[in-house]
């Protein structure tokens, strides 16, 4: 596995991948009005880092670089549990200054468990059209 910025070749597949893994892990909301153009729409002025397996994306971390902050980070269903969440997040780390904040739903509990096993520290729970969110924020390396 390798980990670059991404280049406008690799967007149809992160397109593709990120309209899939956003409308399986957000499942309990209406995920009908979701398209392929999300990707560029959600991601425009990010820097964006893919981790990559043959050349072919299978996960990214978008970063929103003035305030340190993650939007996004979503790897392949059939790639999860094999660590590139966290490579993903180690890079973003070397790119980046403390602190580092994002902000997860409640409800995606995987995503929760997830940041809490990593380091993050739950500064805060706000509302959202989507549901209630945490604000998480990591001070220090991950584990």
């Amino acid at each position: 596995m390798t980990i670059t910025e991404v280049q406008n070749k690799d967007y149809p597949v992160l397109k593709k991948l990120f309209l899939e893994e956003r409308k399986r892990t957000f499942s309990w909301l209406d995920t009908s009005d979701y398209q392929l153009d999300d990707f560029e729409k959600q991601t425009q002025g990010e820097y964006i880092m893919a981790a990559f397996i043959d050349d072919i994306p299978v996960g990214f971390i978008s970063i929103w670089m003035p305030n340190n902050f993650i939007h996004h980070l979503f790897i392949a269903e059939k790639h999860q549990g094999k660590n590139i969440g966290t490579a993903l997040l180690k890079t973003a780390i070397q790119k980046t200054a403390f602190p580092i904040t994002l902000k997860c739903l409640v409800n995606n509990k995987k995503a929760v468990e997830f940041y809490k096993r990593k380091g993050f520290i739950e500064k805060s729970k706000g509302e959202s059209d989507s549901g209630t969110y945490i604000l998480f924020e990591l001070t220090k390396e991950i584990v």
